[in-house]
């Protein structure tokens, strides 16, 4: 039995068919076009396999929709076991009659003359496995291997298109995949494949900064809108590809109006109460001037009212945090053993900034805290790019915003007086709700400390720039400074030298 048809171009727009990719249909605005064929390009490790196989998988689970695997280089059985650290139980899927797999090697082809081999028995096998299932979806791996077999570079494209046609005949979406030979540049036009089939899709996995960092490209949908540009994406263990397509996010999160506490209530008290819930704030300064403080009391904030809080650090050790919370009279072990806090302590350089999100968003899944602390972002930038960095923070505060959880992040200054780190100058003074900005300042031949808030979306902050003082019980915030004091620390060039851009000078923050 065959599925075999006529195929009739519909006119209007090219219907969609999605692939269940996490991330991906975002990109391609609902979806692969239907009964079309998708070219998944990469360099190897770049998850060409693992896209096509997925697009497979998610059909079956999530739509119901049985699906044809072409495999050129690698066996069945090799195929199935690497699926199944994905947590697809592929084999149960071909008992089902699910997944259909057509091997294609060329392990007893090794006598065929090379310019006369001809698709129509691979065409036919297809054919064949497609009418059995009753298969929606196709995928093939490695389209390379066969187009090896022809010397003549038209016969390739000739006989690409023709299988592209054949498969429209069927009935089946269709994805194929095919190496580069480079991430950027002409590294995928040895045959011209890109010319001859409906849409491509690059996979790209490049070392930046001493990581590897996967992105992903729609080059072409011949015929749909799609969204433009490269997307970073993660591969893990049970679920496969999640795409992230952070500069596609919508501004559709809930504002509140409901104020937390900063766990301080000289902070509470030149915020207006507090931050609100759905705010993400950037507290930042030199080494010593009080930001894990700050960060430990916030935490300490949601434990008081019996509210779990998620503590991130990359700069101390889980007992480094716990001795120095007891130094300020916090017991963080009592509250984690309450299950009131989780710490969560790595290096930077452990995995790079993708793999961080989804880790990050797998622990507010698990915990599900009221509230999140994350100390430094100054450290998670260490090794990342510029767009790394700021895709990561966008991609937290997006998420954090939509779950309405109060969050507080740490960057430190690079020098003690003067300008802040990439960090608050680039990347946060947007994308944060508030800043607050602490700092040493001279007072008669003595140094102290300054705390001033800089910015509170909707809602209004004292501007004063008030001393706080550090004791065995935390961090108390006292009066406004008043002269004498340097006042080029806090001048309005110092401020502009910040990168906050608030052209407010010392004096008029005095009486």
């Amino acid at each position: 039995m065959t599925t075999r048809r006529k195929h009739k171009e519909t006119s209007g727009s090219i219907p969609r068919m999605p692939t269940g990719i996490p991330g991906f249909d975002l990109l391609a605005m609902g979806g692969l076009s239907k009964d079309r064929m998708t070219m998944i390009e990469g360099t190897p490790g770049s998850g060409k396999a693992i896209f096509i196989a997925q697009f497979l998988a998610e059909g079956i689970l999530q739509y119901d929709q049985p699906g044809v695997f072409v495999t050129l280089e690698e066996q069945p059985g090799d195929v199935r076991g690497a699926m199944l650290s994905l947590g697809w139980d592929v084999a149960r899927w071909e008992a089902e009659g699910k997944w259909a797999f057509i091997d294609g090697t060329a392990a007893d082809e090794e006598d065929v003359t090379v310019g006369e081999y001809d698709l129509g028995g691979l065409v036919a096998q297809i054919n064949a496995a497609v009418g059995t299932i009753g298969a929606k979806r196709l995928a093939i791996d490695a389209v390379g291997a066969l187009f090896t077999r022809f010397s003549d570079r038209a016969r390739v494209r000739f006989e690409l298109f023709r299988i592209s046609r054949m498969l429209r005949t069927m009935d089946v979406t269709s994805v194929i995949s095919s190496e580069r030979t480079a991430d950027y540049g002409e590294g995928g036009y040895r045959w011209g494949e890109e010319f001859v089939v409906d849409n491509v899709v690059i996979l790209r996995n490049v070392l930046e900064a001493e990581v590897r960092r996967r992105t992903l490209e729609i080059l072409k949908m011949r015929g749909v809108a799609h969204r433009r540009g490269e997307f970073p994406f993660v591969i893990t263990d049970g679920s496969g590809i999640e795409v992230m397509p952070l500069s596609a996010i919508h501004l559709e999160h809930k504002s509140s109006n409901v104020r937390a506490t900063f766990g301080n209530a000289g902070l509470d008290d030149m915020c207006d109460g507090g931050p609100f819930r759905d705010s993400t704030t950037l507290v930042s300064g030199p080494t010593g001037a009080g930001k894990t403080l700050v960060a430990t009391e916030f935490a300490c904030g949601a434990v008081t009212n019996g509210e779990r809080c998620l503590f991130l650090g990359f700069e101390e050790s889980r007992d480094q945090l716990v001795r120095n919370a007891a130094g300020w009279g916090r017991d963080f072990a009592k509250m984690e053993s309450e299950g009131l806090l989780h710490i969560v302590c790595e290096y930077p350089e452990s995995m790079n900034l993708e793999d961080r999100l989804i880790m990050i968003k797998g622990l507010i899944g698990s915990f599900r805290p009221h509230r999140i602390v994350l100390d430094s972002l100054t450290s998670l930038g260490r090794l990342a790019s510029e767009k790394s960095l700021r895709d990561f923070i966008l991609g937290l505060t997006a998420y954090i915003k939509q779950l309405q959880v109060p969050a507080l992040f740490t960057a430190t200054s690079e020098p003690i007086f003067g300008a802040t780190s990439r960090i608050t100058e680039t990347q946060l003074t947007t994308f944060t709700d508030s800043i607050i900005l602490l700092r040493y300042m001279e007072y008669v031949g003595v140094m102290r400390h300054g705390v001033t808030v800089l910015k509170m979306r909707g809602s209004r902050h004292d501007t004063a720039i008030r001393e706080f003082t550090i004791d065995s019980t935390g961090l108390h915030v006292g009066e406004q400074f008043r002269e004498p004091y340097d006042s080029t620390l806090f001048s309005s060039r110092t401020l502009a030298a910040d990168g906050i851009g608030i052209e407010k000078s010392a004096g008029e923050h005095n009486e």
